[in-house]
C-alpha cells in the first residue's frame, strides 16, 4: 500500500508543478488553485507512505520518478525540450532509483 501511496504523491505533485507553471506566478485563479490542492495532496500521501519506506528511499524515488514525469509534461505542455547533458543526467537519476530499489537493504520495507 506505501507503493501505492507513493505513486499518488508522485503524480499529485506533477499535477502541482505543472497547475504552477500554467498558474503563471499565481496571477491564473484555476490553476493556482489546482497548484496548492495538488501540493498538500502530495504532501498527505508522502506522509502516509513514511509510515513503511524510510524518507531517504521515498524521496529518492519521489524525486527521480518527479524529475522524469515533469520534464515529459513540460515536453508536451509547454514545449520544453532537453538537452544531451539534461538527458544523460536524468538517465542517472532514473538508474539510481533503479538501484536503491533493486539492491538496498533500506528499501526492503
Amino acid at each position: 500500500m506505501s507503493y501505492l501511496y507513493l505513486a499518488i504523491a508522485i503524480v499529485s505533485e506533477v499535477i502541482g508543478t505543472s497547475a504552477l507553471k500554467a498558474s503563471n506566478e499565481f496571477t491564473r485563479l484555476v490553476p493556482s488553485l489546482i497548484t496548492v490542492i495538488a501540493f498538500a495532496s502530495a504532501f498527505y500521501f508522502l506522509s502516509l507512505t513514511l509510515r513503511t519506506i524510510p524518507v531517504g528511499i521515498a524521496y529518492a524515488i519521489w524525486s527521480g520518478v518527479g524529475i522524469v514525469l515533469i520534464s515529459l509534461i513540460a515536453l508536451v505542455l509547454f514545449g520544453q525540450t532537453l538537452d544531451a547533458p539534461a538527458m544523460i543526467g536524468m538517465a542517472m537519476i532514473v538508474a539510481g532509483v533503479i538501484v536503491i530499489n533493486l539492491f538496498s537493504e533500506s528499501a526492503a520495507h
